[in-house]
């Protein structure tokens, strides 16, 4: 059922209404599935079937945004020369990072991660996701449009790609690289795009050793007024 508000059209929100009992166990299901999430960095290359891929950016472009205007671009990587461009730019730029830019402070808070500049996943991974924010929009003539709350809506769709990821089955790592200027050269965006994440996207390996990692208690994290 359409109605017009405003001279927009709408329609009705139509949701499941769960009773309570049912409201806890599907919030305690999704929090189980949540608890077992990690992020990994070293992947099997089995394939995985693109399928699997489009439905993943499909559900994460239905994040909420500013004025609705969706400003972001998801754009997939599954040629291999291309990810090795990209690993190649990615490693100088950590290199550089690891050596020369991050504090001491910084490189003591890493340590138990086990991370360092070299990233095999780049290549391993059989998808790269870059997550790209449109600062703001081109329309047909060139010119600029404004976009709302762009770092804001990028990031929540970021999340809910995350999620999506988790809740087929693989696993994926926020990688950022930092500059990454560099995507936006290899893989040609527009001048109105910005690099915002990279993940990779495919099964963890045989054999996958990831941190024994704690997370704050929820009076930690939550405080109810």
């Amino acid at each position: 059922m359409k109605k017009n508000i405003g001279g927009y059209p709408y329609i009705n929100y139509e949701s499941t209404v769960f009773d309570q009992k049912e409201l806890i166990e599907n919030s305690a299901e999704n929090l189980e599935l949540m608890t077992r999430r990690r992020s990994v960095r070293e992947y099997s290359d089995r394939d995985v079937p693109f399928e699997v891929i489009e439905n993943i950016i499909k559900a994460a472009a239905l994040a909420p945004s500013g004025a609705n205007k969706q400003p972001w671009m998801f754009c997939v990587v599954k040629d291999p020369k291309i990810k090795q461009q990209i690993r190649k730019a990615a490693e100088e730029e950590e290199l550089e990072s690891y050596n020369n830019r991050m504090s001491e402070e910084w490189l003591e808070d890493l340590k138990h991660l086990g991370t360092d500049w070299q990233k095999p996943f780049l290549e391993t991974a059989p998808y790269l996701i870059i997550l790209f924010k449109q600062v703001y929009d081109l329309d047909e003539s060139g010119s600029k449009k404004t976009n709302y709350y762009v770092q804001e809506s990028v990031g929540i769709a970021a999340g809910f790609l995350i999620s999506a990821i988790h809740k087929a089955g693989l696993a994926t790592l926020t990688h950022t690289p930092s500059p990454m200027n560099f995507l936006q050269k290899i893989l040609d965006r527009p001048v109105n795009e910005k690099p915002y994440l990279l993940l990779p996207v495919g099964y963890p390996a045989d054999e996958c050793w990831v941190p024994d990692i704690k997370k704050k208690n929820f009076d930690k994290i939550c405080k109810v007024y």
